[in-house]
């Protein structure tokens, strides 16, 4: 499966977030960091309902970026 993942600075790392899989939240030092976290807690997420038998949600979120004139 392929989830979006957000990543955004913090005042001291970077935190990550998946808009499909609530409560699925990660942090690193660096943008590799968090990416690297928050694909191990998407593995823990999944693993973590395919034990409770609860179905995996679809993908859904989409992701974009908009070109605007500041």
């Amino acid at each position: 499966m392929r989830y979006a993942v957000v990543i955004e600075k913090a005042p001291h790392n970077y935190s990550s977030y998946v808009p499909d899989l609530p409560g699925c939240i990660a942090t690193g030092s660096t943008v590799a960091e968090a990416q690297q976290a928050i694909r191990e807690a998407i593995e823990l997420h999944l693993s973590g309902m395919r034990e409770d038998g609860v179905p995996f949600p679809l993908p859904s979120s989409q992701v974009d970026y908009i070109d605007v004139a500041a």
